[in-house]
Parts: C-alpha cells; structure tokens; sequence
C-alpha cells in the first residue's frame, strides 16, 4: 500500500513545505497588509492559509499522477510544474516581505500563464490531474484582482 500512496505523500509534502517555507520567509499576512488599503471583494486573512493550503495539496495530487503515470511528456509536465512552482514561491516574498505590489502584479500574471501552460501539460498525461488545477488558476486569477487592486489602491 505504501508504494501507491508513497508518490502522493511526498508530492503533497513538497508542496506545502514550498507554500509554508514561503510564508515564513515573506512573513505572510503580517501587520503590514493589514495596514494596506483593501480593494473590494477582498476575503478576511483567515481565509488565505486555508485556501492556499487545499490549493497545494491539489497541486501535490496532481504532479503524483502525472508523476505515476509516467510517460514522454510527464519530465515535460513535472518541469513546468516546478517552474511555476517556483514562481508562486517567489510572489509572495515580493508582495509581502518587499511590498513590490506592482512588480509581484506582473509577477502574478507570469505564474497565470505558467499554470495554464501546466494545466495543458498535465492534460496530455491525466485529465483528472489537469482538472485538480482549476480551482488553483481560479484562485489566483481573483489574487492578481486582488493584487492589481492593491498596487492601485496603495501607491
């Protein structure tokens, strides 16, 4: 049993430990943001951890299947996937610990793009891994609002 889940415990631990060792680093929703002004629709703070933390784990399941299924184009999707991995670490060290609003807005749309061009390569190798992450592309197309918003609001 273990070798079947084994894939998807280490996947899903990678990620949270990329989504939490950032938020340490940028120091998370730390006074500073709420001192920001909110654009409208904004969730309370309460909201975030727990939204990013479903987002990961879905992240960590999917990157699993495309991992266990292999393949030509799985090193294809799993490299894309790290990439933009990578990029979701990065945005919020440059919004929150540097207060780079407008550059962590266009970093925030490189990440949209990226995660469309994962969605596509995990698509190829499993529709169920590829569908796992809607919600995430969902989720920060309403953060790049929400951080346009905030570059806008708060010069």
């Amino acid at each position: 049993m273990w070798k079947k889940i084994k894939p998807y415990v280490i996947s899903v631990a990678i990620a949270l430990i990329v989504g939490g060792l950032s938020a340490w680093i940028s120091g998370g929703l730390s006074e500073g943001y709420e001192q920001l002004n909110k654009p409208p629709l904004s969730p309370p703070s309460f909201i975030f951890p727990i939204v990013w933390s479903i987002l990961f784990i879905l992240m960590g399941i999917g990157s699993a299947e495309v991992y266990k299924r292999g393949g030509t184009n799985a090193k294809r999707a799993l490299s894309v996937y790290a990439i933009q991995l990578f990029i979701n670490f990065m945005w919020s060290i440059f919004f929150f610990k540097f207060n780079a609003l407008w550059f962590s807005f266009i970093w925030l749309l490189l990440l949209i793009v990226f995660v469309f061009i994962m969605i596509y390569e995990f698509s190829k190798i499993s529709t169920w891994a590829a569908k796992l992450q809607i919600p995430y592309l969902l989720w920060i197309v309403f953060a790049a609002y929400l951080n346009l918003m905030f570059a806008v609001l708060n010069p």
